[in-house]
């Protein structure tokens, strides 16, 4: 079990009850007019065009916070780690939504991917994270890259301040992920 930082299909967006966010998105669409923004529709082939992102979010976020402290500022802080929903389309500011998922309580806090891939950004050029080398698309290919070695050998050839904290590279290299995930296939992104 765990959490896990998914992909949310155009079907699931759109569909009532347990397994969908229809109260999210009917919510989110009221607030964007109430703002004079465009209704926001997922691409409807989003999960085929690649199979959908998946991963497991399990290690320790200390060194990652740390992290964020020392090269964010608050505001930056909270857009990068205070959301529920990520939408693929810029925000202003977080849309705080009356509408509960199964891990946001009671609010749904909506920020947009293009301000979080900017911070992660950031963090992966702060710690020289070898973007280039950590997988990306494939479910689990992240997690598992980090946990089965994948980082390891890598940090034998290309060491430098991300080997350091792994599990702080891990989260920098989540978040850069996600966001970009959700640009190119046009998707939000939620916990699961």
């Amino acid at each position: 079990m765990g959490v896990y930082l998914v992909s949310v299909a155009a079907q699931d967006w759109s569909r009532p009850g347990e397994d969908g966010y229809a109260d999210v998105a009917a919510a989110l669409n009221t607030e964007l007019e109430r703002r004079a923004l465009p209704p926001y529709q997922p691409r409807p082939a989003a999960r085929e065009a690649r199979g959908w992102f998946e991963e497991k979010v399990s290690p320790s976020m200390d060194g990652f916070v740390a992290l964020c402290r020392t090269r964010l500022t608050d505001a930056e802080l909270s857009t990068l780690l205070n959301w529920s929903v990520l939408v693929p389309f810029a925000l202003e500011e977080a849309i705080v939504l009356p509408v509960g998922t199964a891990y946001s309580g009671e609010e749904t806090a909506v920020v947009g991917a293009p301000q979080v891939l900017a911070l992660a950004e950031r963090l992966a050029d702060a710690v020289g994270l070898p973007v280039d080398a950590i997988p990306a698309g494939e479910n689990l290919a992240l997690s598992l890259w980090f946990l089965e070695g994948g980082a390891e050998r890598t940090a034998r050839v290309r060491p430098g301040p991300w080997a350091e904290d792994r599990d702080a590279a891990f989260y920098v290299a989540l978040y850069l992920r996600a966001a970009q995930y959700s640009l190119q296939y046009g998707c939000p992104m939620t916990y699961s």
